[in-house]
């Protein structure tokens, strides 16, 4: 398929030998690097073109990205910001949260979710997760709800959407704001509807791992005009509406700082990626699938839980693929297997060891081992390995004989 060179059937012994005791299955200088981002011509000459026109800040690339994504996800506002911990930083000051609020979330996330949080001077309040889809469980978040719970933010987790509907539910029963992390489900869909556009407010990463990618980058989409002018404002210094209009052709505009805000601007360097990655969405995400599919079908006889198929009526962004090592089958834990991997010289990751394991939020929220029994089983269990369109055949293949050499 294209750039990605694409060697035969996937799976086939195409490159080496399989490697029980033996060499590894990749010469070192030949290490598989994990979520490498598939980079075209396209992206290149955009970049190019960007340093040659002298604007790299925000300006007109920016606004294009936003105006493209906020038609691919049918919302009215698209505001594009450094990352996506910014986007969630500023969704949330955006819905009025504050000191001595509390926001729900779950404890199988990475950091910047509750850190997120944490910015806003809120507590982060963790409702486990379901040990199949490792996704908030809406049957939990209930009995979490007190009466200074603001918002609810649910983690769409390896692309596969939380059931909103429950959750829908208990916002407008408790008058609840919803922020959808959409880190990992840009594609993303449930029940016919996208990723990001249930809540008041959707958040997207485009890290240099994620399905497309600026190197950093994020993005909010919102429906709500208000919402949208006071994240503009917030992303830049705190300054007025106006001052967006310094970095168009319009002429210059006049500002006033309203508010103590923050540098959380996209630069058109940035969105000039965006604009391509963003055009091949749909032909990225089916080349995932095709090695999402190749890996289930390797791995179903090893001592491992595979992730579950998507529900019916939603659509994965398979963003992840990550199965569970079923460690009293293979009598080894799940860093024996990270070792053994990274020796075969396959780049993988571990999404996540559970938000509360961590020192510092052990330390300052008193969370325990046995609160969240279900994401500790996960996070003990969990290895996330390579799943990217830049993958040939070729690659895909020295995946599964590495895996299948080492829980084999």
């Amino acid at each position: 398929m294209g750039a990605t060179k694409n060697k035969g059937k996937i799976g086939a012994e195409t490159r080496r030998p399989a490697i029980a005791g033996g060499a590894p299955v990749r010469a070192r200088e030949d290490f598989l690097v994990f979520g490498a981002p598939k980079i075209c011509e396209e992206e290149i000459a955009e970049v190019v073109s960007c340093l040659r026109s002298g604007w790299l800040g925000t300006g007109p690339r920016a606004h294009e990205f936003e105006k493209a994504f906020a038609a691919y996800k049918k919302k009215r506002h698209a505001i594009a910001l450094h990352s996506c911990t910014a986007a969630l930083h500023l969704s949330m000051l955006a819905a009025g949260v504050g000191p001595g609020d509390e926001v729900i979330t779950t404890p199988m996330t990475f950091c910047a979710t509750v850190n997120a949080i944490i910015h806003c001077g809120a507590t982060p309040v963790l409702a486990d997760c379901d040990r199949e889809t490792m996704n908030i469980s809406p049957a939990l978040i209930e009995e979490k709800i007190t009466a200074r719970t603001r918002a609810i933010l649910p983690v769409h987790f390896a692309g596969r959407c939380c059931d909103m509907d429950p959750i829908l539910d208990l916002a407008r029963s408790y008058d609840l704001m919803i922020i959808e992390d959409c880190a990992h489900a840009i594609e993303s869909e449930y029940r016919g509807r996208q990723a990001g556009t249930d809540g008041d407010m959707g958040c997207f990463s485009f890290y240099v791992t994620k399905n497309m990618t600026t190197g950093e980058g994020g993005m909010v989409v919102t429906d709500d005009e208000r919402i949208a002018n006071r994240l503009k404002m917030l992303a830049l210094h705190g300054m007025s509406k106006d001052a967006w209009q310094r970095f168009s052709d319009t002429g210059y505009r006049h500002y006033q700082v309203v508010h103590g805000g923050f540098k959380y601007n996209m630069m058109d360097l940035q969105a000039a990626l965006g604009i391509h990655q963003l055009r091949r969405i749909e032909e990225n995400w089916r080349r995932r699938e095709e090695i999402w599919n190749a890996y289930q079908a390797a791995f179903a006889d090893l001592p491992c839980f595979l992730p579950a198929p998507p529900e019916r009526n939603t659509r994965h962004a398979y963003h992840l693929y990550t199965p569970l090592i079923d460690t009293d089958r293979l009598g080894r834990s799940r860093d024996w297997v990270l070792e053994a991997m990274g020796r075969e010289n396959i780049g993988i990751g571990v999404h996540y060891l559970p938000v509360h394991a961590h020192p510092f939020y052990r330390k300052t929220y008193r969370w325990q081992e046995g609160m969240f029994p279900q994401a500790e089983w996960i996070g003990a269990r969990t290895i996330s390995l390579p799943l990217s369109p830049s993958l040939t055949d070729a690659d895909v293949a020295d995946v599964i004989k590495a895996f299948r050499g080492v829980l084999g």
